[in-house]
């Protein structure tokens, strides 16, 4: 690995020391750790890249460790869902073990911890023992049962294993220092009772041991070398440790506990606590939906385990959390999809298009290419005929100068095909295009080498035979959620940010070459995107998934949000200027619609955020913009909306005051309004000299309330 001429990361750095201050390459083992109570997410995908990427590169062992010491939460089907990820991705591990495996031994270890006066059964309520605990900035107390003796903890110890006790009455708590500014380091639990069946031991056991009396033992039991784990586990380094220092043998390896960042992905949730809320409250369809960002989901939605691996490597190890744009994932799919994926014809919003000069009962099967990113992928077949379908999007009976598909008068190119000119539609009764009548020019066959075929049209488009077409469900599949970080708002839940445009179903129709397509077959629909073979298809209906679009929609979409808020707040100092009230309700109303296409939370915060200032401009475009975005002022973060509030009505400027003063009065908080009494009763007292008429009405309408 040294010798190797790349860019080493921190971990990499940490290993190579190791190896230059003596340690041997051959002690070199690592694991990967999952808690078997969930399904793994994205997050997890990084982590495995790594410590099997760091097995591969160093050519040592990785342990698949399965840390299931929470019978309550731990299940089989979560086992199997993990082996088969990990081994999805590409990855194989040296050998299978369980936290459960060293249950034994870890009891032994606790009894010896009694015997040492270093571990003792307490049996106060989790309430009294909270309290007894202390707060980061006041010292904890001792446990009035910290002293007891070690006959009589290792006897109540042993009745806690053989059942005797119902769960809560008693628990093993080490005995380190209640007095620590490393509050893990305050007499932590080690045991506690749980009369569970474990999906391994059965109902073996009656106590089970806490994760960091486990994580760390586990690893020295494994001779694993070093324990990477992310951000949140750095204060339990501390503790990890100090368990070590109780049962280490100076002659076996001691495991070195380091720690990185975690992958959090915008638009989606990485916490297994909230993804399965997700899947119990029926969000999502279960943990392998492919709006879900578990690995389960991601493969059933059409990502490749290359796409995944590649993810992991771009993103890099980092050492503070970050927030990864799924952009950057996306990419990496579609850089992949691009190289593999067969380039298919499919109609989602087909509308009819007869050829009129095409002789009836006519057919053709035309060569289409396969992959132009392939030159080993070949070329297929695809039957062409009288009446076609295209999407809807791709005709215009009348378009502007810029638009370079179908539209009347005009020629364009059937791919794989010939040129076509529009010559006419037909309608129902309600106006609706029914049918588009084009003709075509019998010379132009693409590919056939005639001066017709060669003949420079505006626009390329995609169509289906309809006597050949395959119907198909395809499932548009959008991200989860609206905003790029959902669970990181004080006064939200994660769940308010639910897209609920995130899943449409749509009929379609694909070419027939698909009619033998197979599960987590990938395709380029193309013009539309890359689409995957669902498992819920059959040979008798196709099901296909939505992957990723050819471009990121949601990129433009975002810019085109930051540019109203930007314009917005050019168009706001026009209100100070203008004269007439038609003029400034007239701005109000076209800075009001901007707000209200606004569908990023975190845009609209960090705007508000940035123009709670004393410029009165900032002041009223805010006030506009608690008005009109599709969010309550108690949706932002309370000490900001106060802040605003308390600087808007001390504001010199009368319409911020009004419009401040109308937002407080829309408020149904009671509590969160009566904080700014004192301020409406100053300026209904003694209104400033520039008072409207109409603040003065509002201030005088609010008194009396």
């Amino acid at each position: 690995m040294a010798s190797e001429e790349k860019s080493l990361n921190f971990i990499e750095q940490i290993i190579e020391e190791d190896l230059k201050s003596g340690l041997s390459k051959t002690k070199l083992h690592f694991r990967f750790p999952p808690e078997p109570n969930g399904y793994l997410h994205i997050g997890h995908a990084s982590s495995i890249a790594l410590n099997f990427g760091l097995g591969l590169d160093y050519q040592s062992p990785v342990n698949l460790r399965f840390d299931d010491t929470n019978p309550e939460k731990e299940e089989q089907e979560f086992v199997d869902a993990i082996k088969k990820d990990v081994e999805w991705l590409g990855y194989s591990w040296s050998e299978e073990r369980y936290a459960s495996d060293y249950f034994q031994q870890l009891y032994d270890w606790a009894v010896l911890l009694i015997k040492k006066d270093k571990a003792y059964v307490d049996s106060q309520s989790s309430e009294d023992m909270a309290i007894q605990k202390g707060t980061p900035s006041t010292v904890g107390t001792d446990s009035p049962y910290r002293n007891r003796s070690v006959e009589e903890n290792l006897d109540l110890f042993e009745r806690m294993k053989n059942g005797e006790f119902e769960a809560g009455t008693h628990i093993l708590r080490a005995k380190i220092d209640m007095k620590s500014t490393n509050m893990l380091m305050r007499d932590p639990i080690m045991y506690r009772i749980l009369h569970k069946h474990h999906h391994r031991t059965g109902d073996d056991w009656k106590i089970y041991p806490m994760y960091d009396w486990a994580h760390g033992q586990s690893d020295y039991l494994e001779e694993i070398s070093h324990s990477f784990c992310t951000l949140e586990f750095l204060p339990h380094r501390e503790l990890y440790d100090w368990f070590l220092d109780q049962i280490i043998d100076e002659n076996q390896i001691r495991p070195k506990q380091r720690e990185f960042a975690r992958r959090n992905l915008s638009h989606t949730v990485v916490s297994k606590r909230k993804l399965q809320q997700l899947v119990k409250e029926k969000h999502v369809n279960g943990w392998d939906d492919p709006r879900m960002s578990t690995i389960s989901g991601l493969r059933r939605r059409g990502y490749t385990a290359a796409s995944l691996r590649n993810f992991a490597n771009t993103i890099g190890i980092a050492k503070r959390d970050n927030l990864i744009n799924v952009s950057v994932l996306e990419f990496c799919i579609r850089e992949d999809l691009n190289k593999i994926a067969p380039r298919v014809m499919a109609v989602l919003d087909p509308v009819k298009l007869v050829i009129t000069n095409y002789p009836e009962g006519k057919e053709e099967w035309l060569e289409a290419e396969n992959n132009q990113e392939d030159e080993n992928a070949g070329f297929r077949k695809v039957p062409f005929s009288r009446e076609l379908y295209i999407e809807r999007e791709d005709f215009l009976e009348e378009a502007p100068a810029k638009f370079f598909r179908l539209t009347l008068g005009k020629e364009v190119r059937l791919k794989n095909a010939y040129i076509i000119k529009g010559e006419s539609v037909v309608k129902d009764s309600e106006g609706n295009i029914t049918e588009i009548h084009v003709t075509y020019d019998t010379d132009s066959l693409s590919g056939s080498g005639t001066e017709a075929s060669q003949r420079k049209v505006s626009g390329t488009l995609h169509w289906v035979s309809i006597s050949h077409a395959i119907e198909a469900e395809v499932r548009m599949y959008d991200r989860l959620f609206t905003d790029e970080a959902p669970d990181s708002y004080k006064e939200k839940n994660f769940l308010d940010f639910v897209n609920p445009n995130s899943l449409e179903i749509i009929k379609g129709f694909v070419e027939p070459s698909l009619a033998t397509a197979q599960n987590e077959d990938k395709f380029q629909f193309q013009r539309l995107g890359y689409f995957t073979v669902d498992k819920d298809s059959t040979p008798s209906k196709l099901v296909f998934n939505k992957t990723v679009g050819l471009k990121d929609a949601w990129e433009e979409k975002g810019k085109k949000e930051e540019n109203s808020i930007n314009n917005s707040l050019k168009e706001i100092n026009k209100y100070f200027k203008v004269e007439s009230k038609p003029e400034r309700i007239a701005i109000e109303s076209a800075i009001g619609e901007s707000i209200k296409n606004v569908s990023s939370f975190s845009l609209l915060q960090n705007s508000l955020k940035k123009n709670i200032n004393n410029n009165k401009a900032s002041l009223l475009f805010s006030q506009f913009l608690l008005k009109y975005s599709n969010w309550k002022s108690t949706d932002f973060e309370e000490d900001d909306i106060k802040k605003l509030y308390t600087m808007s009505l001390r504001s010199e400027s009368t319409y911020v005051r009004s419009k401040a003063l109308l937002n407080l009065r829309d408020i149904e908080e009671v509590n969160f309004k009566n904080q700014f009494d004192d301020e409406i009763l100053k300026l209904y007292s003694n209104p400033p000299k520039n008072a409207s008429e109409r603040e003065i009405e509002i201030l005088a309408e609010m008194v009396k309330k």
